[in-house]
C-alpha cells in the first residue's frame, strides 16, 4: 500500500514537534486569545483622510470634510490628532434642510439665498461650520474629558458611557461605534447631527 505524500509530511511534522497524532488534528483553541469584536486596532501609518470614505454609512459627511480645505488638511496631517464625529447619512437626511442651508439666511434673503457667487460663499461657510462642529482637535479623547470642536465659539462637549453605550454630551447623541483608529486620530460614527451655534 502506497501512502500519499501529504500523510508522510504530517507524520514527520508530528515527530518533529513532539505532538501526538490526535493533537495534530485538534484545534488549539485554548491557547488562542480572541479579539474583542468591538476593539478597533490602530493603524499607525494610516491617516484619517485615508479612511473617511471607507464606511458608506457616513460617506455624505466624508464628502463634506473634503470640501472644507482647513479640515481636509488637518485630517491629512500626521502631526495633529483629531476625533471625527461623523454623523450617519440617515441623520443628515433627517435635517430640516441641507447642512449648507441656514433658515435665518432664507428669512433675510429669500429663496435665492444660495444663488450666485455670494450664495455659494454662504453655503460654503455653512458647510464649514457643520464640518468643524463635528471635529474635536484631540485624540485619544478620554471619557468625561471636556473639549470643544474646531468651530469657533462652540460649547464644551464630552462623552460618557451609559449602560455600556458611548454617548456624546450634552446632547445625548449615541455613538454607534469607533469606526477607525489611525495614526492621527479616530473616526466615531454618531447617530445624530450635533447641535451647534
Amino acid at each position: 500500500m502506497r501512502l500519499p505524500p501529504s500523510f508522510l509530511l504530517q507524520v514527520l511534522a508530528v515527530s518533529a514537534h513532539h505532538l501526538s497524532f490526535p493533537q495534530l488534528f485538534t484545534p488549539d483553541i485554548d491557547r488562542q486569545t480572541p479579539l474583542d469584536p468591538a476593539m478597533t486596532l490602530t493603524q499607525e501609518n494610516v491617516l484619517i483622510s485615508d479612511v473617511m470614505g471607507r464606511d458608506r454609512s457616513v460617506n455624505a459627511f466624508a464628502g463634506f470634510t473634503r470640501s472644507v480645505e482647513v479640515v481636509a488638511n488637518r485630517l491629512d496631517n500626521s502631526a495633529v490628532n483629531s476625533t471625527v464625529l461623523a454623523p450617519l447619512n440617515s441623520a443628515i437626511d433627517k435635517l430640516p434642510g441641507k447642512p449648507w442651508e441656514d433658515p435665518n439666511e432664507y428669512n433675510a434673503l429669500g429663496a435665492t439665498a444660495y444663488d450666485g457667487d455670494e450664495g455659494r460663499e454662504r453655503a460654503q461657510r455653512n458647510i464649514r461650520k457643520f464640518v468643524e462642529a463635528h471635529v474635536v482637535p484631540l485624540s485619544p479623547w478620554r471619557e468625561n474629558e471636556r473639549s470643544r470642536s474646531l468651530l469657533d465659539g462652540d460649547r464644551e462637549i464630552w462623552w460618557e458611557k451609559k449602560d455600556g453605550i458611548m454617548v456624546l454630551q450634552p446632547d445625548g447623541i449615541e455613538i454607534q461605534n469607533v469606526a477607525s483608529k489611525v495614526g492621527n486620530g479616530e473616526v466615531w460614527i454618531i447617530k445624530s447631527v450635533r447641535k451647534y451655534t
